[in-house]
């Protein structure tokens, strides 16, 4: 995929909570997204100051300025668990499902 798709697109996030490690690389490179709960395992939420979207499959919108940030995450999960999805179309764009 072109570089400059994968920071343009509007994007989706969600996690596959059963496969989190708790390793924390998507909490630091965006806080803003994603946040542990009480067990250790991340999830993502709306805005920064909202709830954790704990449900199997829930995604969130991710900011123009975090866009780069989620996709590192995704990239670099050690429990290959965070998708990152465009939403116009769908398509993996970062993740365990990428092309």
């Amino acid at each position: 995929m072109r570089k400059a798709s994968r920071m343009s697109d509007e994007v989706r996030v969600w996690i596959e909570h059963d496969l989190c490690t708790g390793d924390g690389l998507c909490v630091q490179l965006a806080p803003d997204v994603f946040e542990f709960d009480g067990e250790g395992v991340a999830h993502v939420k709306s805005d920064p100051a909202g709830p954790l979207l704990t449900e199997a499959g829930a995604s969130a919108r991710v900011p123009m300025s975090l866009r780069l940030d989620v996709i590192d995450a995704a990239d670099g999960c050690p429990g290959d668990c965070i998708h990152v999805a465009r939403c116009s179309d769908g398509v993996e764009i970062a993740g365990p499902d990428a092309s």
